[in-house]
């Protein structure tokens, strides 16, 4: 007889295939702690970028399975980069999770009619956020 052994969620996420992941967040402090938790509790590289420029370079020239987008930056909010990304051939195929003070039902009715893969309101939970992208991205 087979036995099966039970892994605990945060474990099983250390033995997922790795992957990319950008965040994109004007908040240097919180990409810090994203990127630790993606990191250690994902086991996914993770690249960070301070601006929407920026995160849009980074998005057109590496290999990324998802990005993670902050809504309200100074230089280019996240729509605004989102509709950017979703209008390039070589980054409209990348999932997008939004990161949003902003968690008034309208709103988040607004964010699913874009497209995105799903929506995490800040603040969030650093213990959960590894799952919470897992799930959403269907990893």
């Amino acid at each position: 007889m087979v036995e099966f052994q039970v892994i605990h969620p945060q474990l099983q996420l250390l033995l997922m295939p790795e992957k990319r992941i950008l965040v994109i967040d004007d908040e240097i402090n919180l990409c810090t702690v994203i990127q630790a938790c993606l990191e250690n509790l994902g086991g996914w590289e993770t690249l960070t970028a301070l601006s929407g420029k920026e995160g849009l370079a980074i998005a057109q020239t590496q290999q990324l399975d998802a990005i993670l987008l902050d809504v309200m930056m100074p230089d280019m909010d996240g729509l605004t980069l989102f509709e950017k990304l979703q209008n390039d051939s070589t980054t409209q195929a990348i999932p997008v999770i939004l990161f949003t003070a902003k968690v008034q039902s309208t709103d988040i009715a607004q964010f699913a009619k874009l497209g995105v893969a799903g929506v995490i309101a800040k603040p969030f939970d650093p213990l959960t956020l590894a799952e919470q992208v897992a799930s959403m991205l269907g990893w």
